[in-house]
């Protein structure tokens, strides 16, 4: 894999990259990696690879919950085969469409990863469409484990006040931190209580807080028509590409309940399957996205860490504002 040196020595010179960068510029950047966010569509990956392009010397992580995914790679916008060889990427491609892969996995080989390219003397850039998977690694977030045998047990319960009241129980904070009627979180909170034998409250602060990170977050922010334009007209790409051969191929494999959801990709088995029209599975498609890119917008907006830039941003203007912030204050 390329390095600072024998990337920047095809743009310049030894001291220096196509920026004016030097190598102390280089490891400044690399001790506080830009984080590349915002919705689905929006151009997180183009981006990075244009700031990799600018500077050389730097690698990919690709915190993405479905492309972690073999064979899923049209339909999640994964980098082509041509991209990654221009770019070392990472966490891209680790498991079959048939397993379930945890939040917790990815935060330890993100960790491992981040520390292995910084060790080689490269440059570190991440690019986070999975909002929680982009949290659980720049805040080091302790992640409860999973615990599937107490959950069927919960959701056998069909009064979530008692489940709540339960909960307030054994772990009152986390019970005065969520609504009694919010099911999805008590029965979460409960799951973990139950089966770790730990308070779900011990896990940290939560969501809500947001610590100073060692970490440059850009946001891409697109006005809303246009950006449901961008997301129509990838799926259009997409189909284009194979998209459908690609499902197809899935259908006939084994594909977990979480791969099986993916946007566009539970749209186009329902039509191989026979449940819809091609045009119809387009559409619950373009939709459910649609919906699924405001959610995301919504995740990001709250954290205040975030430099936000209107979209289409330069890589020239990422790569000021990550310079900008990397910079140590002066007295």
């Amino acid at each position: 894999m390329p390095s600072i040196h024998t990337n920047r020595t095809k743009k310049s010179d030894a001291n220096t990259c196509g920026t004016g960068m030097g190598l102390r510029d280089l490891a400044m950047l690399a001790e506080r990696p830009l984080v590349i966010v915002g919705p689905t569509a929006s151009g997180k990956s183009d981006l990075a690879m244009g700031v990799a392009r600018l500077i050389g010397g730097v690698e990919i992580v690709a915190l993405d919950s479905m492309q972690v995914y073999r064979g899923m790679d049209i339909g999640t916008a994964t980098p082509t085969a041509a991209e990654q060889a221009e770019v070392p990427h990472h966490l891209i491609n680790l498991v079959g469409p048939g397993e379930e892969f945890a939040v917790a996995e990815l935060q330890a080989r993100a960790r491992a990863v981040i520390g292995d390219i910084r060790g080689r003397g490269a440059v570190p850039i991440l690019v986070g469409g999975t909002g929680l998977y982009v949290r659980a690694v720049i805040d080091d977030l302790r992640i409860p484990g999973r615990y599937p045998e107490v959950r069927v047990d919960l959701e056998a319960e069909a009064d979530t006040g008692a489940l709540h009241r339960r909960l307030a129980a054994l772990d009152p904070l986390a019970a005065g931190r969520m609504e009694p009627t919010n099911r999805r979180r008590v029965v979460r909170a409960l799951e973990v209580t139950l089966g770790s034998g730990e308070p779900f409250s011990s896990y940290g602060p939560g969501l809500g807080h947001y610590p100073a990170v060692p970490f440059v977050q850009v946001g891409l922010r697109w006005h809303r028509d246009r950006l449901d334009e961008r997301i129509a007209a990838r799926y259009q790409r997409q189909l284009a590409d194979g998209f459908l051969d690609e499902v197809r191929a899935l259908a006939e494999a084994s594909i977990s309940r979480t791969a099986s959801q993916a946007l566009g990709y539970k749209e186009l088995l329902e039509h191989v399957q026979g449940e819809t029209t091609l045009d119809e599975a387009l559409e619950f498609a373009v939709v459910r996205t649609r919906r699924f890119a405001r959610r995301q917008e919504r995740w990001f907006r709250r954290d205040p860490r975030i430099t936000w830039r209107d979209a289409p941003v330069t890589p020239d203007e990422a790569l000021s504002v990550w310079r900008a912030a990397s910079e140590p204050s002066r007295p």
